[in-house]
């Protein structure tokens, strides 16, 4: 399809959010919000896409309230039905796809040629914990000599999700639907920025049969609607996505309510590249994880690590690849980078820039605005830096890339391990017992061997250090959001100490 019949699409979608706005769902029903609206502006030319329900403390009261009460029937719900009920989630967001990723593309920025496989993972996420759900529970047979011990596992209650503006429909898929399959209801707040599609997701989970209650959406900022919901009594657990300082300022406003959580936060990921490495392929996933998705991914590799022996070389066919990528509207099919999500953020983006220059890096392509409208950034790459320097220490979660080099396997390593994140890695050798030592010793709770960034939904996601805690994926999923329990059976009269005989 062309841009012009995307756009014309995309005004189908929106006619109905143009009119009405984006309203709360509380209850299985449609809510206004105690705050009045906000806006939710295009990144694309700051045109007006719909007012928001501003969701208050009221607000999320109401919700978890409504979470609560639908709890314990969601949860004594058999494990098939919450199989089915999933599985026709999916089966809504495959059906209501290009719409999903027309309005996350338009919300968001994010280019066309990503975000239309974003549904369908969303859908991929909903099929996999639906097939897990029967057996979510199931627990472990471990006898002794005297007693016989079964744990099991129940859903902890109603949770809390928040989710980020970076992939929006896809981040929500991946916590809500573990949530649901292990019975657990959910108060979800999505990022003010990218409301779109949490609203989607949610009337597809309700017109799949989801009843009353289940899962509530919340929209409002985070110091209203967020902090009320992290600080909510009923609110069992958070899981969050987003920055590492605001997951900090959550685990200290679930402190009093004890709060169990799991954060998924952000990163300053390295790729390391051996002289020994393939490199046409290490240049092509450098490139792909730290430009697409318009760099503003927690996993994206933000730094490249280059031996000294091929340094000139390989960050000179980095400088020729970034220079080539083509920045445009993101429902244009052949856009690869689209705009950064608000001004906000592109003024910190684009700070960068200026940090690096002072700093003494070399600005080797990109770091200028395109256009007139909109938050369009060349894409940026700085080489000579050193590990000190601020461009190779902070998160600035855009299409910016800072290349350092290394003399050895050593120094490569301690670079690599030198900030305070660690979410992923991603190594570049065809040397296997250094890939094995190297992966060993990297401080990151994921790491890739000639390989980008490839997701398989059974194995852990998350980070290390200032990157999160917790895991997704899985069981591990399962392991946050239920409780378990340990009983134990006597096999026969064993010695119990006699006191006061």
């Amino acid at each position: 399809m062309t841009l012009a019949t995307h756009l014309e699409k995309l005004e189908g979608h929106l006619a109905r959010f143009r009119s009405g706005g984006i309203l709360n769902l509380i209850d299985g029903k449609d809510a206004a919000g105690a705050g009045g609206v906000f806006e939710t502006r295009s990144p694309v030319d700051e045109s007006l896409i719909a007012t928001v329900a501003r969701g208050t403390a009221a607000d999320v009261d109401r919700a978890a309230q409504a979470a609560k009460a639908a709890f314990p029937a969601w949860a004594a719900l058999d494990g098939a039905k919450r199989k089915a009920i999933l599985h026709r989630i999916a089966d809504g967001i495959e059906a209501r796809a290009e719409e999903i990723a027309l309005c996350e593309c338009w919300d968001t920025g994010q280019a066309w040629r990503f975000m239309s496989k974003a549904a369908l993972r969303g859908a991929e996420n909903f099929r996999y914990f639906a097939d897990l759900a029967p057996g979510a529970r199931d627990g472990k047979s471990l006898p002794t000599k005297d007693h016989l011990n079964v744990t099991s596992r129940k859903p902890i209650g109603p949770v809390g999700v928040i989710t980020p503006w970076n992939t929006p429909f896809m981040l929500s898929t991946w916590k809500i639907a573990p949530a649901l399959a292990a019975g657990c209801t959910v108060v979800h707040k999505p990022a003010e920025f990218s409301p779109l599609t949490a609203r989607l997701l949610a009337e597809i989970c309700h017109e799949a049969g989801l009843p009353p209650g289940v899962l509530n959406l919340v929209n409002g900022l985070g110091e209203e609607a967020g902090k009320a919901l992290t600080e909510h009594p009923a609110i069992k657990a958070i899981a969050f996505v987003g920055e590492s300082r605001t997951g900090s300022m959550i685990m200290k406003q679930g402190a009093d309510t004890l709060k169990r959580v799991h954060f998924e936060l952000g990163g300053k990921n390295p790729v390391i590249v051996f002289e020994d490495a393939d490199l046409e392929r290490a240049l092509d996933a450098a490139i792909f994880m730290i430009y697409s998705l318009n760099g503003e991914r927690c996993t994206s590799s933000s730094r490249v690590l280059v031996q000294e022996s091929i340094a000139e070389k390989f960050n000179a066919m980095l400088a020729k690849r970034a220079d080539a990528i083509r920045v445009g509207h993101p429902l244009d099919p052949e856009t690869e980078v689209g705009p950064l999500i608000h001004k906000t953020h592109f003024d910190k983006v684009t700070s960068y820039v200026e940090i690096g220059r002072q700093d003494g890096a070399v600005l080797a392509a990109g770091g200028n605005r395109v256009g007139d409208a909109g938050w369009f950034v060349r894409p940026t790459l700085f080489t000579g830096a050193t590990p000190q320097m601020r461009i190779a220490q902070e998160e600035v979660f855009g299409p910016f890339l800072t290349s350092l080099t290394f003399r050895d396997e050593a120094e490569a390593l301690a670079i690599a391990n030198s900030t305070a994140y660690g979410l992923t890695g991603y190594l570049w050798t065809n040397d296997l017992t250094r890939a094995l030592r190297f992966s060993d010793a990297l401080e990151a709770g994921m790491i890739w061997v000639n390989s980008e960034n490839v997701r398989h939904l059974p194995t852990p996601f998350g980070g290390v250090k200032a990157s999160g805690i917790g895991r997704d994926g899985g069981d591990w999923s399962f392991e946050f959001y239920m409780e378990t329990k340990n009983t134990a059976f006597a096999i026969g009269n064993h010695k119990i100490q006699r006191l006061g005989a």
